[in-house]
């Protein structure tokens, strides 16, 4: 009986130590929430010029094929992307960036993204706060292809070349859909030590898929980012869309203890890439109702907001 009773304490020891030895990296204090929006930089501009509110992270996207959007700006149907813009504009933020890698596995595993790679991580060193790089997003997306183990493979050929070059103000984010796939989402899983951050899609109603990945976070003691969301289908042109999408999302992070959260506030219908498929207008400033709610809910004192104190706030 002693000796289960002293396995049983140096199990929970145990449990505990690895806890704490996984926390993720450029995670905000306890009790706070990191708030990003995105994706464009005019729906960027607008949101913050309409609200008077800076969010502690700007989010965009870029390819391992172009590395565009970066250095220089780009309009590829969905609005202008440019990272350059946004970071001097908006100094005292951090960066969430979705590299997009659909057909490109094979080339990175064989050394075609290397420039691309070596770019890239150069660019965010030069950057030097916090970036969130999300590799391959939505990799369980049956859209985009990706067969989980040349994913895994060029996920961890990414992380390993930008830790050799040195990179070290970068936090991996590990990006699920959060619906129904074919196969158990932790075939595409990395590793816990490539691994920083769980993140999942939030398009549309709540869901047990995001559910599902919100408890694998949890057992693998990593934080949980929503890295994409908006009310699809739903938008913000009736304030009933609070009860119908916003309450849910709110309440799904308090719930689950999200530490960061990514919206997307733009009127996809208004951009040529989304303008038939039916994702509506997910402006807050769009319906004086909703924005109203939204603000007396963003700004209660859980969410970060930008700050020039807001770098050394994230554990490194």
């Amino acid at each position: 009986m002693r000796m289960k009773i002293v396995g049983t304490i140096l199990a929970v020891s145990l449990f505990c130590c690895r806890a704490a030895a996984q926390e993720g990296k450029f995670m905000p204090p306890e009790g706070k929430v990191l708030f990003f929006v995105g994706q464009d930089i005019d729906t960027i501009d607008a949101y913050i010029g309409s609200t008077g509110i800076t969010p502690a992270g700007l989010m965009a996207y870029t390819s391992i094929q172009r590395m565009e959007g970066i250095s220089e700006p780009v309009d590829d149907g969905a609005g202008i992307h440019h990272l350059e813009y946004l970071v001097k504009k908006y100094p005292d933020t951090v960066i969430q960036i979705g590299l997009y890698m659909v057909g490109a596995l094979d080339g990175v595993l064989e050394g075609h993204g290397d420039q691309s790679i070596d770019f890239l991580g150069k660019w965010m060193k030069e950057f030097g706060r916090p970036v969130y790089l999300r590799i391959g997003y939505e990799f369980d997306y049956p859209g985009n292809g990706y067969e989980s183990g040349r994913y895994k493979e060029a996920y961890r050929y990414i992380v390993d070349r930008l830790r050799k070059n040195g990179i070290e103000n970068v936090a991996y984010v590990w990006h699920s859909y959060a619906f129904k796939t074919e196969r158990p989402v932790m075939d595409w899983y990395p590793g816990d030590e490539y691994v920083d951050w769980f993140g999942i899609s939030f398009f549309g109603r709540r869901n047990k898929y995001m559910d599902y990945m919100a408890e694998l976070a949890r057992e693998r003691n990593k934080p949980l980012m929503i890295a994409e969301s908006a009310p699809h289908g739903i938008g913000t042109a009736d304030a009933g869309a609070w009860a119908g999408w916003f309450q849910e999302f709110f309440d799904f992070i308090s719930e689950r203890k999200v530490k960061a959260v990514c919206y997307i506030n733009a009127n996809w219908d208004g951009q040529k890439m989304w303008r038939e498929e039916g994702w509506g207008d997910s402006r807050i400033q769009a319906n004086e109702a909703i924005k109203r709610q939204w603000l007396r809910e963003i700004k209660k004192e859980k969410y970060l907001h930008s700050s020039a104190d807001l770098p050394g706030m994230l554990k490194q």
